[in-house]
């Protein structure tokens, strides 16, 4: 497994845990924002991520695993936009909500919390172990 902890935010109606489950990989396409686009960059194959249902739940409901890196939005005429495909390791024993993040003082600077509109952000170790152990894992 590669060294790098990320969150990836979808909103459920549109793409959710089950669809991902169900197809077994997806194409995370569709980010416009400078530096969420940096992160999915800078993800490595292995690298491990948080699937997080924003608008509707606001929790992290499983975790993912980055199968594909390098590849370039293909709904983008410049090809300026990056691609990451994505695939399920495992559903959360129990969701672990914003709410409940953000009653965590050591969770504080998670920037999940501190840049909210972020589709794609980085986790320290720390914060993925405290998340981990707040969904019973």
């Amino acid at each position: 497994m590669a060294g790098r902890l990320w969150l990836m935010k979808t909103e459920p109606e549109a793409f959710s845990w089950d669809d991902l489950v169900r197809d077994g990989e997806t194409l995370w396409d569709g980010v416009r924002n400078h530096r969420a686009a940096n992160n999915m960059r800078a993800m490595e194959l292995g690298d491990r991520v948080f699937f997080y249902h924003s608008v509707i739940g606001k929790e992290i409901v499983g975790i993912a695993e980055v199968s594909a890196v390098g590849l370039t939005d293909p709904n983008d005429p410049e090809g300026k936009w990056t691609a990451v495909k994505l695939k399920p390791v495992r559903k959360l024993k129990r969701p672990v909500t914003l709410a409940q993040i953000k009653a965590v003082p050591e969770l504080a600077e998670m920037e999940l919390v501190r840049l909210s509109r972020l589709s794609v952000a980085e986790l320290t170790q720390a914060e993925w172990d405290r998340v981990c152990k707040m969904a019973g894992e």
